[in-house]
């Protein structure tokens, strides 16, 4: 890339209560999924920084988890990795989901925006799903309560609004280097992906605390010769739950539910890596593993603590 003066970078964060839509909103951002994604709350436990470059601007947007109010260590840190990225932004996206506004948890995320100097913006998502006479005493609620920069209504499903939000956000972004090669999406290791991957068909196949009680490290990861199919990438991953019975579940009767998952991790890892993997998983337990934090150090339950 030529070297441009009036080249713009900076640092975006994308903070909301859970299921509100910001790692979708990321996903479509990046046009190419980084995030995973469910319709559970508490998917995202990590922030996941997401690169966008063009010849005039880098803009490195950081997804975080939904703020709640924390019943146990692994939320605890959640919360406090989500904060923690407020401190970071040049610009923040507050987003909101127009079908259940004003929560109690949004309440204390605008004490916290408060403290903050940095540019707020009030994304108001999922208006594809309600009729638009509702949306202007939305944001009216919302510019009582704090003065944001702007307030834009979209739909991070189907992109509408999209552009016009990246547009304020690049007027916003200060002058600055590229941070990272043109063509990085994302600086968090292919390992991390791997194991968010797998995680979010547990997610989507489980139910109840099973989704929750799950975590997920990559123990072996390397490029092996097969002489019948040539280079294939082999991945071993180990799925931690917290007791027996729920290893039970998330194997399955006969080994399906597992099987099931790799199947479907398999080829999204696949389309991520772009190349032919065979992808082995085993389930175990680490007894109340999210209220320890030596335990969440060790299944790779969270990162940076």
């Amino acid at each position: 890339m030529e070297e441009n003066q009036n080249f713009k970078s900076g640092y975006v964060s994308i903070i909301g209560a859970p299921n509100v839509g910001k790692s979708t909103l990321l996903n479509t951002i990046l046009g190419q999924k980084l995030a995973i994604v469910t319709p559970k709350p508490q998917t995202t436990r990590n922030q996941i920084r997401g690169i966008v470059t063009t010849d005039n601007h880098q803009i490195i947007f950081v997804d975080t988890p939904g703020l709640m109010n924390p019943k146990y260590r692994l939320q605890s840190e959640m919360v406090r990795t989500a904060y923690g990225a407020l401190g970071d932004g040049d610009v923040v996206l507050f987003v909101v989901d127009a079908t259940r506004p004003n929560t109690e948890i949004e309440d204390s995320i605008l004490k916290r925006l408060r403290r903050t100097k940095s540019t707020t913006i009030l994304v108001l998502n999922k208006v594809d799903l309600i009729a638009k006479p509702k949306l202007l005493p939305i944001f009216e609620d919302y510019s009582q309560k704090f003065e944001f920069a702007h307030m834009i209504p979209i739909s991070a499903l189907t992109a509408d609004g999209v552009p016009v939000l990246l547009e304020q956000i690049e007027s916003y972004l200060p002058l600055g280097p590229l941070y990272f090669p043109e063509d990085q999406i994302s600086d968090l290791p292919e390992r991390f992906f791997i194991a968010e991957t797998v995680r979010e068909k547990i997610m989507l196949l489980t139910q109840r605390e099973i989704p929750y009680a799950s975590a997920v490290i990559i123990e072996e990861f390397e490029k092996r010769q097969s002489k019948k199919s040539g280079e294939i990438t082999y991945i071993r991953a180990i799925v931690y739950a917290e007791r027996q019975t729920q290893k039970q579940i998330i194997i399955g009767k006969g080994g399906q539910l597992i099987k099931r998952v790799g199947e479907l991790a398999r080829i999204d890892i696949e389309k991520f890596l772009d190349v032919r993997v065979f992808l082995e998983l085993y389930v175990t337990v680490k007894t109340d593993w999210r209220k320890d934090v030596r335990k969440l150090r060790e299944v790779g339950g969270f990162m940076d603590m």
